[in-house]
């Protein structure tokens, strides 16, 4: 019984400094925590829950380039700054000149971002069932849509689109 308490104490202890950044807690010498907010700074704004008060991760997205078809091409996911403990969703939608399921697989919203800070959304092509005297290149744009715990794009130019060309495999100066 002795070692359950010394183990309980042990991971109240732990919560209890694993919470203290998150909630801004200090200890003041009546033991009980206060803010740590700067004196000239109001309680309400200190302990604010609004979403201007918190940073969310950047998530950016990119082609890896036109594809073939029957070849498989890549939307490359960034998130910045990278979650250290998991990973994220980040939600998605389809449009474009290509169709789902006539010239590519469907995609699948939502998309996952791991602990790295990179995703990948896979686009695989199909055959063209069309006539074989097309040579007509399909688009398939890829936009981020908004979401609980992340923003869109960033200052410095990130896109929240990106656009893969599916391209005959008759054409080859790609």
């Amino acid at each position: 019984m002795k070692n359950q308490n010394i183990v309980f104490i042990a991971i109240a202890f732990a919560l209890a400094f694993a919470l203290a950044p998150v909630t801004k807690a200090a200890p003041n010498p009546g033991g009980i925590p206060t803010s740590a907010a700067p004196a000239n700074q109001s309680a309400t704004s200190a302990n604010s829950t609004g979403p201007e008060a918190v940073e969310l991760p950047v998530i950016t997205i990119h082609s890896a380039g036109n594809i073939l078809r029957g070849k498989t091409g890549s939307f490359v996911l960034e998130m910045k700054p990278a979650l250290m403990f998991g990973g994220m969703y980040v939600n998605f939608k389809v449009s474009g000149t290509a169709v789902a399921g006539v010239d590519y697989v469907l995609l699948l919203s939502p998309a996952y971002i791991g602990q790295s800070g990179y995703g990948v959304i896979s686009l695989k092509t199909l055959p063209d069932p069309r006539a074989q005297s097309s040579n007509q290149a399909y688009s398939v744009l890829v936009t981020l849509e908004p979401g609980v715990g992340y923003a869109l794009g960033n200052a410095t130019g990130g896109a929240s689109s990106a656009t893969i060309w599916i391209k005959p495999s008759a054409i080859s100066d790609w």
